[in-house]
């Protein structure tokens, strides 16, 4: 036969469990206040200083673009901000084309098949964080690829046209006044 141990448990009665709660109380309450108010007061963060300001914020240098789009400006987003003539186009195109594991800005790859287009002399540079991420992109338009990067980050870039040659620059059929489908 095996012998259980059995727990006893003794019982104050309700008078002794009452004061020695009460006893705990005052003393936890002569404690807090012997702490000063201003120790107890939350403590204030120093105020954010503008090179600590987190974010997505992009210096965009334009040059040889021509009168009106050549420049430097600030573009801040989340919330928009800064002295880029449409932040907020910016700022939609650059979430837009924003996705996880995939570099925004990344230049054309190596090897790759581009029409011989030529799309004038511009050429941007942009610097900055963008979705935490530092960014050191350049870009021009020397060639199909490249304008179709260009051209994806339009308005953040200047919007320059399609070059003379491309398919956006070739007529259409409509200029016989006829409506595409409709015959004679």
């Amino acid at each position: 036969m095996s012998v259980v141990p059995r727990m006893v448990l003794s019982v104050a009665p309700r008078g002794v469990l009452v004061a020695s709660l009460a006893a705990a109380s005052v003393s936890s309450l002569a404690v807090l206040a012997a702490v000063p108010a201003a120790a107890a007061a939350p403590a204030l963060p120093p105020p954010v200083r503008p090179e600590d300001r987190a974010g997505d914020h992009l210096t965009v240098v334009v040059e040889h673009a021509g009168a009106g789009r050549d420049g430097t400006f600030d573009v801040s987003c989340h919330p928009g901000a800064g002295d880029h003539p449409d932040v907020a186009g910016a700022c939609r195109t650059l979430d837009s084309h924003t996705r996880w594991g995939r570099d925004t800005f990344a230049p054309v790859a190596p090897g790759s098949d581009c029409t011989m287009l030529y799309g004038g002399p511009a050429t941007a540079h942009v610097t900055g964080t963008w979705a935490g991420h530092p960014v050191d992109a350049r870009y021009d338009r020397s060639n199909g690829c490249e304008i179709g990067r260009w051209d994806r980050l339009v308005p953040l870039l200047p919007s320059l046209g399609s070059p003379a040659g491309s398919p956006a620059d070739s007529p259409s059929d409509s200029s016989s006044g006829e409506s595409p489908g409709s015959s004679s």
